[in-house]
């Protein structure tokens, strides 16, 4: 083989070996950074892992939430109207949140299947709902028996 060739063939080795680097780091970065929405149900069913962040979303059920008198804790439950799950969150609350209202809620869960919550999204006006939840309760609403 001539050296030039030989040249030519290292440099393309070269180059494919740094794109194959930075795809791997691309994907890499990626999978540690997806947050993966779960509806209610599939967190009562045991799909949604524990100890990864997630979002949770549904329709926070009347009644249901709790404030601490002396913290910013607050506890609530979402509703997909199949199941409800429990989230705990520290913190102030969107000014739109509210019960009845979509909401989703960014966490972990814990052993209990309770949601402890980093950030508590809620919607910003009368007429939308997260695209998520609005397919969770349209699949809820689609397998109720009547």
């Amino acid at each position: 083989m001539k050296p030039q060739r030989k040249r030519k063939l290292a440099q393309i080795g070269l180059v494919v070996i740094g794109l194959g680097t930075a795809v791997g780091l691309g994907l890499y970065a990626l999978s540690t950074n997806i947050n993966l929405f779960y509806p209610p149900a599939k967190v009562v069913a045991g799909d949604a892992p524990i100890g990864t962040t997630i979002r949770v979303g549904g329709m926070v059920v009347e009644d249901s939430v709790v404030r601490a008198g002396d913290s910013l804790k607050v506890s609530f439950a979402v509703t997909d109207y199949a199941e409800r799950v429990t989230i705990r969150y520290e913190g102030i609350l969107p000014d739109l949140f509210r019960e009845g209202q979509g909401i989703v809620a960014e966490g972990q869960l814990n052993g209990a299947r309770e949601l402890v919550a980093t950030q508590v999204l809620a919607k910003h006006d009368e007429q939308y709902m997260p695209p998520e939840i609005a397919e969770s309760l349209q699949d809820q609403e689609a397998n109720k028996v009547y």
